[in-house]
């Protein structure tokens, strides 16, 4: 059985791991965890500080010690960042600010992280343009936690009426997260946001949110590869 370990940029995609992607991932014989990237840590009491990805060299560090610690061939490594807010130590990342389409951006920078990283069992994810994107898919779920919140959900729904939500303006008012926060100011990431994507469900995600989509096909055949 492939064990595949997931490094999250906080808790709320630690949760959606737990909850959502590693429940699907068990019928492929895949069992996953995750754990909040390294933030800092106490070195008098050896407490760890998790959840942020405040810098890269940090988040790579914190990787490459699980991959030291788990170094086995059956063992699989991938993340779950943020496109959005990247810290501008993320390799090529100066270069993929040249690069207009997204999609081609994301796999630029992708790709320079799997080269930095140098390691064959280590599979980068950046989520196109932050966790909220997945909500997107479907506002309408929002009611699953937001009851009588009907008119602000109405406008998102129609908002992404034949929208990407992986395309939506990453900008600091207009990104998917400020877009929901604007109609629904109590919205709150970590209680609502992995009930709401177990509400929408894995299919709607994966046909609402391409590059999320591609990222699960991959972790489905990690069982096959070992196989080959």
């Amino acid at each position: 059985m492939i064990r595949l370990h997931i490094t999250c940029e906080g808790q709320t995609e630690q949760g959606f791991v737990k909850a959502v992607l590693a429940p699907h991932l068990a019928a492929y014989g895949i069992f996953t965890d995750a754990r909040c990237v390294l933030t800092s840590k106490d070195r008098r009491t050896a407490k760890e500080y998790r959840g942020g990805l405040i810098s890269y060299s940090k988040a790579k560090q914190d990787i490459r010690n699980w991959i030291k610690e788990d170094n086995h061939p059956e063992c699989r490594f991938t993340t779950m960042f943020d496109l959005y807010a990247l810290p501008d130590d993320f390799p090529g990342y100066a270069n993929a600010q040249r690069i207009a389409d997204k999609y081609k951006k994301i796999d630029a920078l992708e790709l320079a992280m799997q080269q930095d990283m140098n390691e064959p069992r280590f599979i980068p994810y950046l989520q196109l343009h932050e966790f909220e994107a997945l909500i997107l898919a479907d506002p309408q779920s929002l009611d699953w936690e937001y009851l009588e919140h009907d008119q602000p959900i109405n406008r998102l729904t129609k908002m992404m009426n034949g929208k990407n939500p992986e395309l939506i303006n990453d900008g600091p008012a207009t990104a998917p997260s400020q877009r929901i926060v604007a109609e629904i100011p109590e919205y709150d990431k970590a209680t609502a946001g992995v009930s709401v994507c177990k509400k929408i469900g894995l299919a709607t995600l994966r046909k609402q949110c391409s590059h999320f989509n591609d990222w699960v096909h991959i972790l489905e055949q990690l069982n096959r590869s070992l196989e080959s």
